[in-house]
């Protein structure tokens, strides 16, 4: 287990909001979070406990107006929600295996969803002091670091996204000078997030890799905002 020291570069008694709460990375980052003593409260949203369903429009904007409603404001937000199966279907091994109702899946979980939360969520960034907001890509969307092929869909859902986030990151400057938007690689979890397709490959443990997550957040600057950085700290070419 990674010694995760706190969030300490952002303003003592923070507030944090957790999209995807309930999932295997989402639950770990809540845990982790509520034993930070610099951390004051912890929102969590997930479908399973409150319907919240990020490839819903409206459920996103619902929510968001919730928390507005509330006059609450986040130093930071993460964004762990995302699926490499969805609904039984697997990552594709060849061009062939392309099914585009199985891509348009892959594109509204894993990109426009998270495309919504920016859109709703980014508004309610803290603009006193540092405030981060983080979604979770993956290494296989980084196109120049692609030496194998296969899992198009997936692969092009978290490229899309690491264009969404980095602009979006440009945009939220502009209000939020001291805001820090980044994509990240969580690296290989043991979750049960992907159904056995990635056997073969070392695994670290949720609370691992958040624990180095939220250390790599901790100590990004806001002139590195628009990133896109793995749970080891190491940036990823696009």
């Amino acid at each position: 287990m990674t010694d995760f020291a706190g969030m300490t570069s952002l303003n003592p008694g923070y507030r944090a909001l957790v999209l995807g709460a309930s999932g295997g990375i989402g639950s770990a980052f809540v845990s982790a979070l509520k034993a930070d003593p610099q951390c004051g409260e912890v929102i969590e949203l997930s479908r399973r406990r409150d319907g919240f369903d990020i490839t819903n429009e409206e459920s996103v904007a619902a929510a968001a107006a919730r928390l507005a409603e509330a006059a609450l404001k986040f130093d930071l937000v993460l964004c762990a929600t995302g699926a490499l199966i969805i609904e039984g279907n697997g990552p594709e091994k060849s061009i062939k295996a392309i099914q585009g109702d199985v891509m348009a899946a892959q594109f509204a979980l894993n990109a426009i969803g998270p495309a919504l939360a920016l859109k709703s969520f980014a508004p309610l960034l803290s603009n006193e002091g540092k405030s981060v907001f983080a979604t979770l890509s993956a290494r296989v969307g980084s196109i120049g670091d692609n030496k194998l092929g296969g899992w198009i869909s997936y692969r092009s859902a978290k490229a899309a996204l690491n264009q969404i986030t980095h602009t979006s990151a440009i945009e939220i400057a502009r209000m939020r000078p001291q805001s820090v938007v980044v994509a990240l690689h969580p690296g290989s979890v043991d979750t049960g997030f992907s159904g056995g397709v990635s056997k073969g490959h070392d695994r670290i443990q949720p609370d691992e890799s958040v624990a180095m997550m939220l250390s790599v957040l901790d100590g990004l600057e806001p002139a590195q905002t628009g990133g896109f950085f793995a749970y080891d700290g190491q940036s990823i070419e696009w």
